[in-house]
């Protein structure tokens, strides 16, 4: 992998990430574009104890603009876009419209592919590769900002999801907190941990899915599978089966063999309903470790929690969405309309060929 950092007009960081160690990224960009003036601010809730982002400059990023003006896309001739080159394996570059910002954290946009049509599980194992190691990679520079304690790459895919640039792509968040859902599960593990003197409740949570038959396909180094207690009408966490707390801690085998497990499981996502139907809409999500303090998880360090990635769609059927309504909204109380064993079953019967 070759990296090469350059800046936007406005100052923004862009970052392109080749398969190739003679390609040369010394295209400019021509736009003229004024520095990015951010609002984001982070308010806590004294009463729920988490964090929200205010972001009103937000209002104005661009939504669902027509192919032939896509900003993902890469410049070509006149017309300009946030990649002044002709053409990328994978690039990084800051928002231009970030949730979080300065002392706030950062935000990144992860361009998978230069072709416009494409999507996650078109791309070859060897351009998967390259993601994750991008992935890995701002991990790296992200986690050592002074402001950021936990590093999130996700991608959010398709219109029912709320996503408005139709080009492959996805995000990272540098959060300056632990996010509320990591802190639930790290105060679980602590609780585990006392109660059971010492041992991990990822690896007893691991050993109860491979146990249950809710597998829904197995390497030598990943496993993914449908949660006994799934929130989402089909969701699969995929899990190395050596624990470790982020993408830094994966060793070479496991980098190797995630392009192989990871496609396959999107390609599943795309039959769960049959051919004909639109592509599924997910949201895929990195669970790392916070690289904060820990102190308020008592007896827990970084090592005790698990990287896994987490998998989900919010479609429940043909032309059919999942709705958060009163009891999930309201409550937090899920209500999952499709049982997990269903769910699992279902993705192993469209095993793509």
């Amino acid at each position: 992998m070759k990296k090469t950092s350059t800046r936007l007009a406005d100052g923004r960081e862009l970052i392109y990430y080749d398969q190739r160690d003679d390609s040369v990224r010394d295209a400019v960009d021509k736009r003229p574009l004024d520095p990015t003036v951010t609002t984001s601010e982070v308010r806590r809730d004294p009463l729920l104890g988490d964090s929200i982002a205010v972001a009103s400059h937000r209002q104005g990023r661009i939504y669902h603009p027509p192919a032939d003006e896509c900003p993902l896309c890469p410049s070509q001739g006149d017309r300009l876009s946030e990649i002044p080159d002709s053409s990328y394996d994978a690039v990084v570059f800051e928002n231009r419209f970030p949730s979080l910002a300065g002392d706030s954290g950062r935000c990144e946009v992860v361009c998978f592919t230069s072709d416009h049509n494409a999507s996650f599980a078109d791309l070859t194992e060897e351009q998967a590769r390259l993601v994750l190691d991008a992935w890995t990679d701002r991990t790296s520079e992200l986690s050592h900002q002074p402001s950021v304690e936990q590093v999130f790459c996700f991608e959010n895919r398709g219109a029912e999801i709320g996503v408005t640039l139709g080009h492959p792509h996805g995000q990272i968040y540098a959060y300056p907190f632990t996010t509320p859902r990591t802190a639930l599960m790290l105060r679980s593990v602590a609780a585990h941990k006392e109660a059971t003197g010492g041992q991990n409740l990822f690896d007893a949570v691991l050993e109860r899915e491979l146990a249950d038959g809710r597998v829904v396909l197995e390497g030598e180094h990943w496993v993914a599978f449908v949660p006994y207690a799934a929130h989402w009408p089909y969701e699969v966490h995929l899990y190395p089966k050596r624990r470790v707390p982020d993408l830094l801690a994966l060793d070479e085998d496991a980098r190797t063999e995630f392009p192989q497990v990871y496609l396959e499981l999107l390609r599943r996502f795309d039959r769960i309903f049959g051919e004909g139907e639109p592509p599924t809409p997910y949201i895929s999500a990195w669970h790392q470790a916070p690289f904060g303090a820990l102190e308020e998880f008592e007896g827990v360090n970084r090592d005790d929690f698990a990287l896994h990635l987490e998998l989900f769609t919010i479609r429940r059927t043909s032309g059919k969405l999942k709705f958060l309504a009163g009891s999930e909204s309201g409550m937090n109380v899920f209500i999952n309309d499709v049982p997990p064993e269903f769910a699992a079953q279902r993705l192993r019967e469209v095993a793509s060929s």
